[in-house]
C-alpha cells in the first residue's frame, strides 16, 4: 500500500479517517447537486494546505462564484474555455509543468466546460489527459462535477481515471458524503453514506434514513450510456422548440437563442464565418445538419463552406434550387478526432508540434499511431449506419478541419481526401472507411501540413479534424463511375493573359471526370482554363493547338477493381455502352484528321474525340450559370471565392451542378498594369518573356537571384537532381531570411514536379520565400508549362504573393542571357561551403555586391503578359 503522508488532508479530520487519509497523486472528484456544496469542502482543504506551508493553485474558468479568494500561498490562473479545448488544456498543463511536484490544486466546477465545448466527450478527454499528469506530479487536486448532469461519455472516463470519487447529498441542513471510489484504501464501512456532523463523519446505517436521502436526489436511469449528453439535450430542446415555435412555450426569442447556441456548437466559432451563418442558416437548417453528424463537435471549414454556398445561392435566386444537384452529406464531428487521439495515446506526441522550434520532431511516430488506431464501438456503429445509408454508392471522405477553408487560411492540398469505391460486403466497406479516416487524421501530422501551420503562425491554435463524407457525384458508365465534368472556379481571375479578359468575370479550370485533375497539378496532362467573359480565348493561343493541349487522361472510380484510377480518355469512351447516356459531343469534338487516320489504318484503340469543351462553353448556359454562381457567392462573402464543382447533363441536355466546396480566395491585390520600358539597351536585358504570367503586376528591384542552369541540370542523373532540389530549399531558407528580400528564382522545367525529368522535384514549402518563380522551358521540346491555375499549387502561390512566369527561350519576344548568369559572381560556396561541386549548376547572385554601381530590375505586366528583367 502506498505511503500516506500525514500533512495531506481534506482539512476535515473526520473525512480523512473515512478515506483512510490522502495519498500523493490523489485526484478527488466531488459529485454535487450545487456549487455551494462543493465550495464547503474546498474551503477547509485550502486552509489546511496553506497552514501546512503548501502552495495552492486555483484554476478559475467557470461563471459561478469564486471558490478560492486571493491570499498568501495562493495563485489564481484565469482561463477562457471558449478559446478551444487544445488551448485550454495546453495552458493548464503549462502551469502544471512549471509548478512541479507536491502542489495543492482546486478546479472550478468541470460541468461548466461542456457549456463552452458542448460535449461530454471532450470533458471526459480533458480529465483523462489531466488526471494522470497530476498523479505523476504527486499533487492533490479537487474537481467539482454536477451529479446526474452528464452522460457516460464524461462520467465513464472520469470515474475510471480518478483516484477518489465522492458523492455529496444534502439532507435538510446536513451534508452527507458517499465514497464511490477510493483507490488503494479500504475499510468495512468506507462505502456507506456518512453524515457531516461537527468534526465527525458518521456512517448512516438505518435503511429508512439512507433511502430518504438518496431518493431526494432524482435517479435518472441505471444505464447511463443511454442518458442524453449536453449535445443531444440541446438538439432535443431545439427540435421541440422548432415544432412548437410561436407558442407561449417557445416564443421567437427562445428560438433565436437556441439557434445562436447551435451555431456555435456545430458550425463555427470564427466571427466572420458566424456572421455569414447567422444570415443564411435558420434553425431548421442547423437541425438538418445535426441529424447527420456522427459523434459531436464542429463540422469544420470545408463542410461549412459547402453548406453556406448552397444556402446563399438558394436564398438569392429560386432557380438555383433546380440547377443545383441535391446532396446528402454526413459530417464526422471534431470531437471524434480528439477522442481518437486520447484513446490511441497520440495526444502527447501531437502536443510537441505546438513548439515552433521542434514541431517536426516525433511527427512520423505520431503518424504511425494514427494509421493503426482504433475507434470507440459506438462511433464504429454510427459509421456503419452511415455506410448502410449510402449502400454501395461511391463516396469521398474529405478533411474538414476547424481552420481549413476559413478567411486567411485555405490549407489547400495540405490534408488528405480519400475516394472510396465502397463495393463489397458490409465489414469490408467499413474496414475501407476506417482506413480512410485514419489516413486523413494522420495527414494532420504530415510535414507539408505542419510547415504550413508553422509559417502562418497556427501551431498553437486548435486544429481539430472534422470530416465531410459525400456521395460522389456522377453516373455509372460500364464499370467506370465519374461525373461528366468537374473543376475549380475562381470568382476573380488573377491570370489575365489577354487585354480582352475581365478579371472580375472569374475563371474555371475544367476537366472531364473526377475533379482531382483540376485541383492537383499533373505533369502528364493538361486541363481547360476558361475566362468566363471570353470562354473561347485559350491561354495557349491558337485553336489549332487545342488537340496538343487537350486532356488525355481521366480520373474515375473503377467499381470492378474497387479503386480510384486514371485511364486514357479513349479507353473511357470505349467503356460507355450507350453514348445516349453520355452526351459526349457537349464535351468533345471529333478531330477530322484523327478520324481519317483511324479509318485508313483500321485502328481500334484510338478515338477521334478530343476534349475541347467547345459546345459546353459556346452552346449551353453553363458559362453564364457558373459566372452567376460565383458573382452571387462573392457578393455574399464580400470577398472573392474559390469553388470546386461537378456537373452532369441529363435528358434534354438539362445540367445539374453540384457545389462540393467553397472558400474565400486569398487574392493579394488586384490586376494592375506596369509600364514595360521600351528603351532598354538589348545588351542589358537579362531575360524577357511573353506568355504565362500569374499574379498581380509588379515592378521591383531584385535583391537576390537563384538560377539553376537548364543545360547543366539536364545532364544530371535523377539522384543528383534531387540533391539540387534539397540544396535550393536550403538556400531559400538560409538564415537570416529577410522578409523584404526580393528573391528571383529561375530554373528548368516545372518547379515542384514529381518527375525529375520534367523539372526540379522540390516541395513548395522549400521555395516559398521567392518573390518571382520562373520556369524556363528548355529541357524538352514537348514540355509546356502548366500554368496551374486553380490548383493547390496555385492557391499557395497566391497566398504567398509569389508571381509565376514561364520563359520560352526559343520563341519570339522571349530571350535569356545565360552567359550573364554563368559569369556573374557566384556566392553559392560562401553561403553553402559544401556545395562547391554544384557551382556550375546553381548560381547564387546578389546584384548589389556583384555590381555595386548597378541595379537589377524586374517588371511584369499581366495585362499584356510581358516581363522584362534588366540591368539598370
Amino acid at each position: 500500500m502506498p505511503q500516506i503522508s500525514a500533512h495531506l488532508s481534506t482539512g476535515l479530520p473526520g473525512l480523512d479517517r473515512v478515506l483512510k487519509g490522502l495519498i500523493p497523486g490523489d485526484n478527488i472528484v466531488w459529485q454535487v447537486s450545487s456549487i455551494d456544496d462543493y465550495a464547503k469542502f474546498v474551503q477547509p482543504y485550502v486552509q489546511n494546505a496553506i497552514a501546512g506551508g503548501g502552495r495552492v493553485i486555483y484554476f478559475r474558468f467557470a461563471s459561478h462564484e469564486p471558490l478560492v479568494e486571493p491570499g498568501p500561498g495562493i495563485t489564481i490562473h484565469t482561463l477562457d474555455p471558449e478559446q478551444g479545448f487544445e488551448t485550454f488544456l495546453g495552458e493548464i498543463h503549462q502551469v502544471l509543468e512549471a509548478a512541479g511536484r507536491g502542489i495543492f490544486y482546486v478546479f472550478d466546477c468541470l460541468s461548466e466546460l461542456v457549456v463552452d465545448w458542448y460535449s461530454d466527450r471532450m470533458l471526459g478527454n480533458f480529465f483523462m489527459l489531466t488526471c494522470p499528469y497530476l498523479f505523476d506530479l504527486e499533487t492533490i487536486a479537487y474537481f467539482g462535477l454536477i451529479r446526474n448532469y452528464h452522460s457516460t461519455y464524461a462520467t465513464g472516463p472520469i470515474s475510471q481515471t480518478t483516484q477518489v470519487l465522492l458523492d455529496v447529498y444534502r439532507h435538510g441542513e446536513e451534508l452527507c458524503v458517499l465514497p464511490v471510489k477510493v483507490q488503494h484504501r479500504y475499510s468495512p464501512r468506507m462505502s456507506l453514506l456518512h453524515a457531516w456532523r461537527g468534526n465527525w463523519f458518521v456512517p448512516l446505517t438505518q435503511s429508512a434514513t439512507v433511502t430518504e436521502i438518496l431518493n431526494a436526489d432524482s435517479w435518472r436511469q441505471l444505464d447511463s450510456a443511454n442518458r442524453l449528453d449536453v449535445w443531444n439535450r440541446c438538439f432535443l430542446d431545439a427540435e421541440t422548440a422548432f415544432e412548437e415555435k410561436g407558442t407561449e412555450a417557445h416564443p421567437e426569442e427562445d428560438i433565436e437563442s437556441l439557434r445562436q447556441r447551435l451555431l456555435r456548437m456545430v458550425v463555427s466559432r470564427d466571427p466572420r464565418v458566424l456572421q455569414l451563418a447567422e444570415k443564411y442558416f435558420d434553425l431548421e437548417t442547423i437541425l438538418q445538419i445535426g441529424r447527420r453528424v456522427v459523434g459531436t463537435g464542429l463540422i469544420g471549414g470545408k463542410s461549412v463552406g459547402m453548406l453556406l454556398a448552397r444556402a446563399i445561392l438558394e436564398q438569392n435566386a429560386p432557380r438555383f434550387k433546380e440547377l443545383l444537384e441535391p446532396h446528402d452529406s454526413f459530417y464526422i464531428g471534431s470531437d471524434v478526432f480528439y477522442t481518437f487521439l486520447v484513446r490511441n495515446g497520440v495526444w502527447w506526441l501531437r502536443q510537441k508540434q505546438r513548439d515552433p522550434n521542434h514541431f517536426l520532431e516525433g511527427a512520423e511516430s505520431a503518424r504511425q499511431r494514427f494509421l493503426t488506431g482504433s475507434f470507440p464501438k459506438m462511433i464504429e456503429d454510427q459509421f456503419m449506419q452511415m455506410l448502410d445509408y449510402f449502400g454501395e454508392s461511391p463516396i469521398i471522405v474529405r478533411s474538414s478541419s476547424l481552420l481549413e477553408d476559413n478567411f486567411g487560411n485555405a490549407f489547400a492540398g495540405k490534408y488528405e481526401s480519400v475516394f472510396l469505391a465502397n463495393q463489397g460486403p458490409r465489414q469490408e466497406r467499413l474496414a475501407d472507411f476506417l482506413a480512410a479516416v485514419r489516413t486523413i487524421y494522420a495527414s494532420t501530422m504530415s510535414e507539408k501540413a505542419l510547415v504550413y501551420r508553422s509559417q502562418r503562425g497556427l501551431l498553437d491554435q486548435d486544429e481539430q479534424m472534422a470530416l465531410l463524407v459525400q456521395r460522389v457525384s456522377g453516373s455509372l458508365y460500364g464499370d467506370y463511375y465519374y461525373p461528366q465534368i468537374a473543376g475549380v472556379g475562381l470568382s476573380f481571375n488573377p491570370y489575365v493573359w489577354s487585354e480582352q479578359i475581365d478579371p472580375n468575370a472569374g475563371m474555371l479550370r475544367l476537366v472531364f471526370g473526377m475533379g482531382t485533375r483540376a485541383v492537383d497539378r499533373n505533369d502528364d496532362d493538361y486541363t481547360r482554363v476558361v475566362a468566363l467573359n471570353a470562354p473561347q480565348r485559350r491561354p495557349e493561343g491558337a485553336v489549332s493547338h487545342s488537340r496538343q493541349y487537350a486532356q488525355r487522361r481521366v480520373d474515375l472510380i473503377d467499381l470492378h477493381a474497387n479503386h480510384f484510377v486514371s485511364r486514357r480518355f479513349a479507353e473511357v469512351v470505349d467503356q460507355c455502352p450507350d453514348l445516349d447516356d453520355m452526351p459526349l459531343e457537349i464535351f468533345a469534338s471529333v478531330d477530322k484528321t484523327i478520324e481519317r487516320q483511324i479509318r485508313e489504318a483500321n485502328l481500334s484503340d484510338v478515338t477521334p474525340w478530343v476534349l475541347t469543351f467547345d459546345k459546353l462553353l459556346g452552346e449551353t448556359p453553363f458559362v453564364q450559370d457558373m459566372r452567376e454562381i460565383m458573382e452571387t457567392l462573392q457578393k455574399a462573402y464580400d470577398y472573392p471565392v474559390d469553388i470546386e464543382f461537378t456537373a452532369n447533363f441529363f435528358e434534354n441536355d438539362q445540367c445539374r451542378i453540384n457545389l462540393v466546396q467553397c472558400r474565400p480566395f486569398q487574392v493579394k491585390g488586384g490586376v494592375t498594369d506596369v509600364a514595360i520600358r521600351e528603351d532598354v539597351d538589348e545588351a542589358k536585358i537579362l531575360f524577357r518573356a511573353e506568355g504565362a504570367v500569374i499574379g498581380p503586376s509588379r515592378s521591383l528591384e531584385v535583391d537576390r537571384i537563384l538560377y539553376v542552369d537548364p543545360h547543366a541540370y539536364g545532364q544530371l542523373a535523377v539522384q543528383q537532381r534531387y540533391a539540387i532540389a534539397r540544396l535550393v530549399g536550403q538556400i531559400c531558407h538560409a538564415k537570416p531570411v529577410d522578409e523584404d528580400q526580393e528573391l528571383l528564382l529561375l530554373g528548368p522545367g516545372r518547379w515542384g514536379t514529381t518527375t525529375p525529368s520534367l523539372g526540379v522535384p522540390i516541395a513548395f514549402s522549400d521555395i516559398n520565400t521567392a518573390t518571382v518563380l520562373c520556369e524556363i522551358v528548355a529541357m524538352r521540346d514537348d514540355l509546356i508549362p502548366d500554368v496551374s491555375l486553380g490548383t493547390h499549387l496555385f492557391s499557395e502561390l497566391v497566398e504567398m504573393d509569389i508571381l509565376y512566369m514561364a520563359l520560352f527561350p526559343d520563341r519570339a519576344n522571349n530571350s535569356l542571357q545565360t552567359e550573364w548568369f554563368r559569369q556573374a559572381p557566384n556566392r553559392l560556396t560562401e553561403l553553402m561551403p559544401d556545395a562547391e561541386r554544384w557551382s556550375d549548376v546553381i548560381y547564387l547572385i546578389d546584384p548589389a555586391e556583384a555590381f555595386p554601381n548597378q541595379k537589377v530590375r524586374f517588371d511584369a505586366d499581366v495585362l499584356t503578359q510581358r516581363v522584362l528583367c534588366y540591368v539598370d
